[in-house]
């Protein structure tokens, strides 16, 4: 069974050597809840349920903790082999779907709103949204969300979004991945295949995704253990995960020179290196 890190071939000399490890990185997680895993220790620095209002941090569906294992789990429960990329980075949690992972726009638009009026509190770096739409959503309906998730990638945060998981055929990227100017992240699997990860290019001719990160068979936090999941929501925290190495070893790039670096040093298949990306010298 391999792990996150062993899938990307995390190893590198400043992760090694503890250097680089998403210190500093605040990173917020639009999801379904956080459950108290130990592998979150006291990092987990603000909680906001658009839900239920609860003031307290749960999961009641799972999917929203395993997204944040992959991110930010430090693996203290497995005695590290199952720790996350930027074990070291803060959390913020906005919890915008329910027990069935599911959500209504308006409510996903609520979170983010959230997210803006609180950025200078918690100084987000960076927002992971593992949830989309259906590509086939109404257009009155995608523009709101769109025009949203473009005002967080305006604020200087680095947006990273699922591509879904409504392929192979194309046009396929689901909503808010379409937008141009966040990454959008589609999933790999044992063969280095696209599997089910939706694919564009958008109804305005924007290739995506962005870029690729293994998607099959992750094993994160779930519940008191771990588990496995596969899918986009999977692969789109490990290339946040990725991201927040990046900042909290180069904290003063703005989200374009995140994008740019990384389509810079992805390899051919456009998929995520992360020993490139934190050892291009700037």
């Amino acid at each position: 069974m391999k792990t996150v890190k062993d899938q990307i071939h995390y190893w590198c000399n400043d992760t090694i050597n503890r250097v680089v490890l998403g210190q500093n990185i605040t990173v917020a997680v639009l999801d379904t809840g956080i459950s108290r895993h130990p592998d979150f220790g006291k990092r987990i620095i603000a909680f906001k349920d658009i839900i239920k209002d609860r003031k307290i941090p749960y999961d009641d569906s799972g999917h929203g903790t395993h997204v944040c294992g992959i991110l930010a789990g430090n693996g203290s429960l497995s005695g590290g082999t199952f720790g996350g990329m930027a074990p070291r980075s803060k959390l913020v949690i906005v919890k915008v779907l329910d027990e069935n992972g599911d959500g209504s726009i308006d409510e996903v638009v609520k979170g983010i709103q959230w997210v803006l009026d609180n950025q200078k509190k918690y100084q987000i770096r960076i927002v992971n949204i593992s949830v989309g739409t259906k590509p086939d959503v109404p257009k009155k309906n995608s523009e709101k969300l769109i025009e949203m998730t473009q005002r967080l990638w305006d604020a200087g945060m680095v947006v990273v979004a699922s591509a879904g998981n409504y392929g192979p055929k194309e046009n396929s990227i689901s909503i808010p991945g379409t937008c141009k100017k966040i990454i959008t992240v589609g999933a790999l699997g044992k063969e280095e295949e696209l599997v089910s990860s939706s694919r564009g290019p958008t109804q305005e001719c924007v290739i995506k995704p962005d870029i690729l990160a293994p998607g099959e068979k992750i094993m994160s936090c779930q519940g008191k253990w771990y588990a496995q999941k596969s899918g986009t929501s999977m692969s789109t925290p490990i290339v946040s995960g990725g991201i927040a190495l990046l900042l909290s070893k180069y904290p003063e790039m703005t989200n374009v020179e995140v994008k740019l670096l990384l389509r810079h040093t992805m390899d051919s298949n456009r998929r995520i290196h992360i020993e490139r990306l934190l050892n291009t010298s700037l």
